[in-house]
């Protein structure tokens, strides 16, 4: 019997029948087999192996009725119907009991009705008889894979090793497959094994240099193994011309890794063109825009994100970020009120909420919504998973944030405090939180204090030890300071933060040339465009420090020319050329640019507020000062800068308030923060304000 007359002897009987596909197939061979001959009802098809040649002609009939009960099986979603399947499949086999297609046939058949334990046997048997068959090998990789996911522990890892076993020996039968040298990787991956793994994915490129499936595994493995560099690499490897929508996407994600939001847009709108309805892309795309501080592109792509998904929570916060963003305060509070009525208990839109309080000077409420989030994510235990702890770093520092701007230094230690307690990285974090704290209130003796408790916990940890010698240095131990952070020196690569960071100690210390020296040390060593541009950036301080303020210059402008929208070097910039008189046009745009990247920044409004007095705009310049001593009332130069505007305005009094505040935010100032000719500037100004006042008073004229 032969497969084109079942074919030719099937039509006939259909014809005549409405029966459901299956059913009427299955009646189609039954009267093709009827044409094969009579069957010893005592024992229909058995054949012993050991006396009898295969029937192979009752095997294949079996085998095609096997095929057809599974269909039914399936399309019917009846159990009987599966015995059956499964019952033919052993009738073919009694038929023709050596064969491997029937074998394979019938564990493929088990897996696929869920019956994995017989899969699993049948395929096992056959790989004992014949070990190099591929089909049980494919059947035992596959039922290993899937049931991974049902498994932990221990299980999981005796079943990981199994499926790793079953894919080596499928590459070792098809060494040129693709998919098969993927899966084997993907396994390496699972089992933290990335040489192995990496090994698999250059093997499947060598054979398809083009696959985006070979591309994308290759840049998810280096991006597990924290490495989103390598993982731009892999896919910028393949020429843009080349690339999927999922290779633009993977890059997008991979520049979002290593914060290069600009790259990242420009990524995801290439993704974006190929699939203008992806709204994964469109997502990273809006994101990207929004911390590249492209607000109102990033505010057109939400709002088409919401025509397509009106109930899409998160873009209507990123929609309020934009609004607090740019000042429209009334608005974002409307649209977080507006995402509210859909998810009230979403924590980063509280979070927001308490951003925009924030922005608004409504330190209360911005306190009382972080204490509440923080109330919702705690656990009796203490205990946090990475992501929870995540969350309640954000949540805690931004708490001791505002404690500081209400200068409330014991309840902002108090935050930075819980920060150390969520151990790890985190630690570090809470001790920087807490020594920032204490610097911003003058409490320099107690900031050291933590420097060195922290510098104690992590004698290893590089940062806290440059840390702990930066305070050292800025509270007269000098010696002590730079020893340490020499120490830290090991003659690697890594020693380039070293290198910065006692530039930035010795700037401090008006040891110009000496800093210069550490700078050229760490620029030689700069690799990737950020580094570079942290490098010239300090330079540029060293020579505005240095009072060479046309080389200062010169270096911030060749820092923007890498990032035109680097908010630091766009106010220190800014400010420079506003104190100076210099370009004053372009120096408002550059400080209103650093404003709008980060609006709550205490000294970005202060130079805005300067740049305004500059240029002659007195009311402007007044309600930026006050939103800078808003949030750091600590600052003598911003106490200046208002008592300049006030003298200028004729309001002689507040003019002397401020500049007493001045003299003594000076006097508890470190050395390094305090320029001794500005110190005497303000003491000038002041000791001139009082004279008037002395005078306006002899004389009996009235002053403001």
């Amino acid at each position: 019997m032969t497969l084109s007359f079942l074919r030719s002897s099937a039509p006939r009987i259909l014809r005549s029948t409405r029966l459901l596909p299956a059913a009427a197939a299955l009646l189609a061979a039954h009267a093709v087999m009827a044409q094969v001959g009579p069957r010893n009802e005592k024992n229909p098809v058995t054949v012993s192996e050991t006396t009898k040649a295969p029937d192979r002609a009752t095997s294949y009939y079996h085998y095609g009725l096997a095929h057809l009960y599974e269909e039914m099986a399936v399309n019917a979603g009846r159990p009987d119907y599966a015995t059956q399947a499964i019952e033919q499949y052993k009738l073919a086999l009694d038929a023709d009991p050596s064969s491997t297609l029937l074998q394979d046939g019938l564990g493929d058949l088990y897996f696929r009705l869920g019956r994995i334990r017989e899969a699993v046997q049948a395929a096992q048997e056959q790989v004992t008889r014949n070990p190099d068959d591929l089909a049980a090998h494919e059947l035992l990789g596959k039922v290993y894979v899937r049931s991974l996911g049902d498994m932990q522990g221990a299980q999981a890892a005796d079943m990981l090793k199994l499926a790793i076993a079953e894919y080596e020996k499928l590459a070792e039968l098809k060494p040129n497959d693709v998919e098969t040298k993927l899966l084997l990787g993907q396994l390496y991956g699972v089992n933290h094994d990335s040489v192995k793994a990496e090994k698999e994915f250059r093997a499947a490129q060598g054979i398809d240099s083009n696959s985006e499936e070979v591309v994308l595994n290759m840049a998810r493995l280096y991006t597990e193994e924290g490495s989103p560099q390598r993982a731009v690499d892999a896919l910028m490897a393949v020429p843009e011309t080349d690339r999927t929508e999922r290779m633009e996407y993977a890059l997008g994600a991979s520049y979002d890794q290593l914060k290069d939001p600009r790259q990242a847009a420009a990524a995801y709108r290439r993704a974006l063109d190929m699939e203008p309805d992806n709204l994964d892309a469109e997502r990273g795309l809006a994101n990207a825009l929004l911390l590249d501080g492209q607000l109102d592109e990033a505010m057109k792509t939400l709002q088409a994100i919401l025509t397509a998904e009106p109930q899409d929570v998160q873009s209507q916060i990123h929609i309020s970020e934009v609004q607090r963003r740019q000042g429209h305060y009334k608005e974002s509070l409307a649209t977080l009120e507006k995402a509210k009525s859909l998810a009230p208990d979403n924590p980063e839109l509280n979070y927001n909420e308490a951003l925009l309080y924030d922005s608004l000077g409504q330190y209360p409420e911005a306190t009382g919504v972080l204490e509440k989030l923080l109330a919702a994510s705690s656990h009796p235990d203490g205990n946090y998973s990475e992501q929870e702890k995540g969350n309640r770093y954000l949540f805690l520092d931004r708490l001791g944030s505002i404690y500081k701007e209400e200068d409330k230094t014991p309840e902002a230690i108090a935050a930075y405090k819980q920060v150390v307690a969520l151990g790890g990285d985190f630690t570090v974090r809470g001790y920087q939180g807490e020594v920032d704290t204490y610097r911003d209130a003058h409490q320099f003796k107690e900031a050291t204090a933590v420097g060195a408790e922290a510098a104690k916990a992590f004698p290893k940890d590089k940062n806290v030890q440059l840390m702990y010698a930066q305070q050292l240095t800025d509270t007269g131990k000098i010696d002590e300071g730079l020893a340490l952070a020499k120490a830290q020196l090991t003659g690697a690569t890594d020693d380039r933060d070293v290198h910065l960071a006692l530039g930035q100690m010795l700037i401090r210390l008006r040891q110009y040339k000496e800093a210069n020296a550490e700078l050229d040390i760490a620029s030689a060593s700069a690799t990737r465009p950020e580094e570079k541009r942290y490098v010239t950036f300090l330079r540029g301080e060293l020579y505005d420090r240095a009072k060479e303020f046309d080389l200062a210059e010169a270096e911030f402008r060749k820092a923007l020319a890498t990032d035109p929208k680097d908010p630091t070097i766009l106010n220190y910039l800014g400010y420079m050329l506003a104190d100076r008189g210099e370009k004053l046009p372009e120096a408002l745009e550059m400080i209103k640019t650093a404003v709008e990247l980060d609006p709550q920044n205490y000294a970005y409004l202060d130079s805005l507020g300067w740049v305004y007095f500059k240029l002659g705009q007195n009311t402007l310049a007044e309600q930026n000062l006050h939103k800078a001593i808003e949030r750091s009332s600590a600052d003598a130069t911003v106490h200046d800068h208002l008592g300049q505007v006030y003298e200028k305005t004729g309001r002689l009094k507040l003019a002397v308030t401020q500049w007493e505040r001045a003299m003594t935010e000076f006097a508890q100032s470190l050395p390094a923060d305090s320029d001794p000719a500005d110190v005497e500037k303000v003491r000038h100004q002041l000791e001139g304000a009082r004279t008037k006042l002395a005078h306006a008073e002899v004389s009996g004229k009235p002053v403001k």
